[in-house]
């Protein structure tokens, strides 16, 4: 996993929502922490959050979850993008979400007034 890392954080913002998904799911399934890798995902995730549909939203921040990396600017795109597509998530999807921003270090979006 260490290789696969390695070769992806150079190329990492090169990537599309589902390929910045699946590669950090997989880190996240297998349980494998590596920062950098997590840290680089984050920066490339956020601006083209809105590209993540319901499925690559929940998975994403299910594995920064599962390794225990917390990234709050990460947390906070993710909760923003979320609100408009709230009702394409399925139960089991906004409810890892929700675990996930919560109860993996996130925190409550922050509110905007006009």
């Amino acid at each position: 996993f260490d290789a696969v890392a390695k070769a992806a954080i150079p190329i990492i913002d090169d990537f599309n929502s589902q390929e910045i998904t699946n590669t950090v799911n997989a880190f996240g399934k297998m349980d494998h922490r590596h920062p950098e890798l997590f840290d680089a995902v984050a920066k490339a995730a956020i601006p083209i959050i809105d590209d993540f549909n319901s499925q690559e939203i929940a998975n994403t921040v299910n594995a920064f979850a599962k390794v225990n990396h917390r990234h709050p600017e990460l947390f906070d795109a993710v909760a923003m993008a979320a609100i408009p597509i709230i009702d394409s998530f399925n139960s089991q999807g906004l409810a890892i979400t929700v675990s996930a921003l919560f109860g993996g270090g996130g925190r409550p979006p922050k509110q905007h007034t006009s």
